[in-house]
C-alpha cells in the first residue's frame, strides 16, 4: 500500500479527485477563495506532507498531466475563433491594452523588488510574471534570472488573478466582457482565463488571445527593455 503513494498512478488520481472536489466545492459555495485550482494545489501539498511522498515521486504522475497543458491551451482557438469578427473589429484597443499591460507588469514587479531590496537574479526572475509558464521560463533562462522561482510566481499570479481579477474589475468599473478578458488573460494567463471562460465566452475567447499577445509583447519588450537599462 505504501509503495502505491510513490507510483504516477497515485499522482494523476490525487491529482484529478483534489480538482474535482474542488470544483464541486466552488460551484456549491461560489466563493471566490475556493477557486478550484488554487484550492487543489493547497490540498496536494498538504497531503504530500501528511503523507511524506517526496514531490519527485509525485512529478511522475503530475508531469503526464502538465502534458495535457499544451492542447488545453491550443483548444481556447475554438472561442476565439467563433467570435473572431467580434474580436476584429477591437483590434486596436487590444493591441494597446496588451501592450500597456505587458510593460506595467514589467515594469511594476521588476521596480517592486529593486525597490525593496531584491538581488539582481529574484528582480530578473519577477520580470515575466504575467506570462504563461513556458514562455516565462523561456525568458528566465535567457536573462539569467531563477527558474524555480518564476515557475512559482507565475503561478501563484494566475491563482490571484483567477481568485480575485474580475471582482477587481468590476471595482474599479471594468465591465464590459472585452475589456474584463483582456485584463485577465493579459494579467494572468491560463488560470485566470479559466476562470472568466467560465462566466461570460466572449471574455474568455479575449482572455485566451491575451495570453498569447501578451507573451509575444513581453518576449519583444524584455531585450529592449533589457538594452535599455540594463
Amino acid at each position: 500500500m505504501i509503495e502505491l503513494l510513490h507510483t504516477p498512478l497515485f499522482a494523476i488520481a490525487l491529482t484529478l479527485v483534489a480538482y474535482r472536489l474542488a470544483e464541486m466545492l466552488y460551484r456549491k459555495t461560489n466563493f471566490i477563495l475556493f477557486n478550484p485550482v488554487a484550492l487543489a494545489i493547497f490540498v496536494i501539498i498538504l497531503l504530500l506532507k501528511l503523507l511524506d511522498v517526496p514531490y519527485a515521486d509525485y512529478a511522475r504522475g503530475g508531469n503526464m498531466i502538465l502534458f495535457l497543458l499544451g492542447p488545453s491551451v491550443v483548444a481556447l482557438a475554438l472561442p476565439l475563433y467563433q467570435r473572431r469578427r467580434e474580436i476584429l473589429k477591437r483590434k486596436l484597443p487590444i493591441f494597446a491594452g496588451i501592450f500597456a499591460g505587458a510593460l506595467t507588469s514589467i515594469v511594476t514587479a521588476a521596480g517592486s523588488a529593486w525597490l525593496l531590496g531584491g538581488s539582481h537574479e529574484v528582480v530578473l526572475s519577477l520580470v515575466p510574471k504575467s506570462v504563461t509558464t513556458p514562455i516565462a521560463i523561456g525568458i528566465v533562462e535567457k536573462i539569467g534570472g531563477i527558474v524555480p522561482l518564476t515557475a512559482a510566481l507565475v503561478v501563484l499570479t494566475g491563482c490571484l488573478g483567477a481568485i480575485c481579477g474580475p471582482e477587481f474589475c468590476r471595482l474599479i468599473g471594468i465591465r464590459t466582457p472585452a475589456a474584463l478578458g483582456l485584463a485577465v488573460g493579459t494579467a494572468s494567463h491560463g488560470i485566470g482565463t479559466a476562470r472568466v471562460l467560465g462566466e461570460d465566452r466572449f471574455a474568455g475567447a479575449v482572455s485566451g488571445l491575451a495570453i498569447g499577445l501578451n507573451g509575444l509583447a513581453t518576449s519583444i519588450l524584455v531585450p529592449l527593455l533589457w538594452l535599455l537599462f540594463g
